[in-house]
């Protein structure tokens, strides 16, 4: 199950062609309720034929292994994949291949060290408790672990129980504003790590975008006064151009605040740089983001180059 857990990852595979064509098949069909049958049965297949070579030994052979069974335990495993995937707010396409729809719940940053903190010590104690018991000549439990799994695993719902509401306050009050004057005509709010009670904002009007932080403990929306806008650009050929190019179609289907810049060369083409404002986090905007994407035109508005990341 461990393994199957991680198996939705392979598709990582995926850059060995490009940066281009692996952000494309990124949390793709491997992380897909359809999808995951495959890397689960691979590593069934792994797990049979390492016990093969191992010369098919079992403790009871009145209770040969289940490989149906365990290929649904794979399998359970892989969803667990998909959920923590769901959570942040890159998202996931779990409906693969009857929709391309991505779905993201925002209440977890990619990187979360108290989710880290929590699953370690739920690994980690039982065992640490379990030698303390030993020396102490202390009865051994038969499931040892199995209270520190539950409760580091109850935590971790509970965790993600205050994200999901202090979600929801800062949704709320990003909505109940306006912005130059403007109505909100949707809003999100992406995670930050660690604090669940500050949120990066995020704002789309009918002309343009807004960006600010929120703070749920007092429910405040850019606390610091340092909201940033982003006006829509014109829709030009040029832009027109790179959207229709492989990266653009491919961004614009996974990017849900997409916003484009284009910078004239000498030689008389361009390049068109996409970015989505949801990963616009204030103490990234001096730095290119490493989910941005690059479309280098010539004069002629054809493709040259193609480039995701920085």
């Amino acid at each position: 199950m461990c393994l199957a857990a991680e198996a939705p990852d392979l598709d990582v595979l995926a850059n060995l062609k490009g940066g281009v064509f692996g952000f494309a098949h990124h949390r793709g069909f491997t992380h897909s309720f359809i999808g995951l049958i495959f890397p689960c049965a691979l590593v069934v297949l792994l797990v049979y034929g390492w016990w093969n070579l191992r010369g098919r030994k079992i403790d009871d052979p009145a209770r040969p292994p289940q490989w149906g069974l365990l290929f649904l335990f794979a399998y359970f495993a892989g969803l667990s994949h998909i959920l923590l995937d769901y959570t942040n707010n890159y998202g996931v396409r779990p409906f693969w291949p009857l929709s391309e729809r991505w779905f993201s719940w925002d209440i977890v940053f990619i990187i979360e060290p108290v989710l880290w903190l929590v699953l370690v010590a739920g690994l980690v104690l039982p065992s640490l408790f379990a030698l303390i018991g030993e020396e102490v000549g202390a009865r051994r439990e038969r499931l040892q672990g199995r209270l520190g799994a539950t409760l580091a695993l109850a935590a971790v719902v509970a965790l993600w129980g205050v994200r999901d509401y202090e979600h929801r306050r800062a949704v709320a009050a990003l909505e109940a504003r306006q912005y130059e004057n403007a109505n909100p005509v949707r809003v999100m709010a992406a995670p930050y790590w660690v604090n669940p009670f500050r949120w990066s904002g995020l704002v789309e009007t009918q002309d343009f975008f807004a960006t600010a932080s929120v703070t749920t403990w007092d429910v405040e929306v850019d606390p610091n006064d340092q909201m940033q806008i982003w006006r829509k650009p014109e829709e030009t050929p040029v832009t027109i151009a790179a959207k229709k190019s492989y990266l653009g179609r491919v961004y614009l289907d996974w990017a849900r605040y997409p916003l484009t810049e284009t910078e004239p060369l000498a030689d008389g083409g361009y390049v068109v740089k996409f970015k989505d404002l949801r990963f616009d986090y204030p103490e990234m905007r001096r730095r290119r983001s490493v989910l941005e994407a690059t479309v280098i035109l010539d004069s002629k508005l054809d493709v040259r180059g193609e480039k995701f990341g920085k």
